[in-house]
Formats: C-alpha cells, structure tokens, sequence
C-alpha cells in the first residue's frame, strides 16, 4: 500500500515521467524495492505478537508472496513474446537488472526488517479480554444473505463501485493508446478506494460477530481482498467489449499482467482490511465486561 502511495506522490509532483511509458513501472520497482523493509517489519512484528516461533519464514513468505507470483506471470508472458519475435519481450540485460533489484536490494531490506521486528519491536498482543480453551460452537442455520460467499459478494462488489469511473479510464491508459494525467484525482479514488473497503470489512466482521462466529482472522482478509477479485472480473469484460484485442500475444499480456495487478488489490486490500478489523475488534471488546 506504502508503495502505491509513493508511486502516485511520485507520479503527482512530477518527479516521475506520465508522459513516457516505462516510467511509472519503473518507480513501482523502485519504490517497492525500498518498501521492502516497511513489510518485512510489519508481517514479522504482527506473526510474533501471535506466539510464532519460525520468523524467518514468515520473513521468506513476505519476501516472495508477490515478486514470486508475478516473476512466474512475466517468464510465461515474455517466452511468448519472444516465441512471436515481438518487441514487447525484455531483454536479458532488463531482466538480469531486474533480479539484481530484487535479489539484492529487496530481499536484504525485507530480512533487515524481518530482524529489527524481532530484536525491537513490541511483542505484546495486548488481548483485551481472557479467551477461553474451549472454541464455542458457532451457529450452522444462518440465512443466506448472512452467510459467506453473500458477504464476500458484498464486500467487493461495494468498494468496486467506488472506483468503476476511474477504472475505465486506467484501463484505457494501460491497454490503449491514451496517457492518464489525473494523479490527483487517482491519489483521491485510490484513498477512497481504502477507506471503503476497511470499512466495508469492519461492517461485515461486525454482523459475523453478531451471529457468533469468532472465526474471522481469515474472514477479514478475505473480504477486505475481494475487490481484487472483481478488478479482475471487470479485465475479463474489458478486454472483450473495450478493448479490441485478439490473438495469444496480446491476450497473455493483457490478462497474464492483469492477473498480477488484481492478485496485488487483493493483498493490499486485504492487509488493509484485516488491519482495521483488528483494530475494531480490539476497540470493542475492550469496552465491555466479559466474565
């Protein structure tokens, strides 16, 4: 999420070029290198303020949950590409600099951050309340405007169509021959964007809690994730009634790189979504009395 915000700060002032293409994609891999620390810190601070033991993998799951799947997407696509003899396919000097960036710059930073969690952060969960040993029996009969998949509908269809409008012309800009100029107002779509989403999620945690269903670690991602999901689904639409593309070529980049963007919202989203929740769940349960 810091990484998006830095691009499109980036992208607002100018420092990098809107004009060029190339640009953006290259301050994303900059910036994410440089970000790296922030989400080794984070997901090793949190996984031992849930009792884990082995931080060095939840430190290797931070340091390749992302590059790994989109390294996987980008092998695919540039041997197609080069099996077309296309232009679009990378060379071997871009890609030996890209695992350079990568293997040395953003992994490093990750284990830094992974290691300073672990040595200064604080460790305490602070739980607000006593948890008995004994799970309570959660409820099976539940309408199905209640139930889960109906909520996870919910929970990206909602913040989905807070950023539709601006959606289409992001596509336009990536798939098309238009250049996007309006960071302001994307910086404003993509705070929405987070905003609604959290609190979409909390809602939706709130109405499980409500039914008795304290299984919502997961839950929360998930949800808070989804709009990923329908970024994803919206491509699919796009792609056959906007964009004019045909062909094995173009449809592996289109959705081989789509498929990376929307697994990233769904991280993102998701991170943001149970972060809140936490928050809330904390929030609530430290204002009453629990015998």
């Amino acid at each position: 999420m810091l990484c998006t915000f830095g691009v499109l700060i980036l992208a607002l002032t100018g420092a990098v070029s809107t004009t060029r293409r190339g640009s953006i994609l290259a301050g994303c891999i900059v910036v994410y290198c440089i970000t790296s620390f922030i989400s080794g810190y984070a997901s090793t601070n949190l996984y031992l303020k849930m009792n884990g033991k082995a931080w060095t993998r939840c430190v290797l799951l931070a340091a390749t949950l992302f590059p790994l799947p989109v390294a996987a997407v980008f092998m695919i696509v540039n041997t197609i590409a080069l099996g077309h003899g296309s232009t679009s396919a990378l060379p071997f000097g871009t890609i030996f600099t890209l695992t350079f960036l990568y293997a040395c710059i953003s992994v490093p930073l990750c284990v830094f951050g992974g290691s300073m969690a672990k040595n200064y952060g604080k460790h305490d969960f602070n739980a607000p309340t006593r948890t008995t040993k004994v799970a309570r029996e959660i409820p099976t009969e539940v309408p199905w405007y209640r139930g889960r998949p109906f909520q996870m509908i919910i929970a990206g269809f909602l913040p989905f169509s807070a950023i539709y409008i601006e959606l289409h012309y992001i596509f336009a800009s990536m798939w098309g021959h238009q250049i996007y100029t309006l960071f302001g107002i994307l910086l404003f779509a993509f705070i929405l964007l987070v905003i609604v989403s959290s609190f979409i999620t909390v809602a939706l945690l709130y109405f499980q809690l409500a039914r008795e269903d304290h299984r919502w670690w997961w839950a929360t991602f998930i949800n808070g994730g989804m709009t990923g999901v329908f970024i994803y689904v919206y491509s699919v639409f796009y792609y056959y009634h906007r964009s004019g593309m045909s062909g094995l070529l173009q449809s592996s980049f289109y959705f081989g790189y789509m498929a990376a963007v929307s697994f990233g919202f769904f991280l993102m989203l998701g991170s943001a979504g149970f972060y809140m929740s936490l928050a809330f769940v904390k929030h609530i349960y430290g204002r009453i009395k629990c015998d």
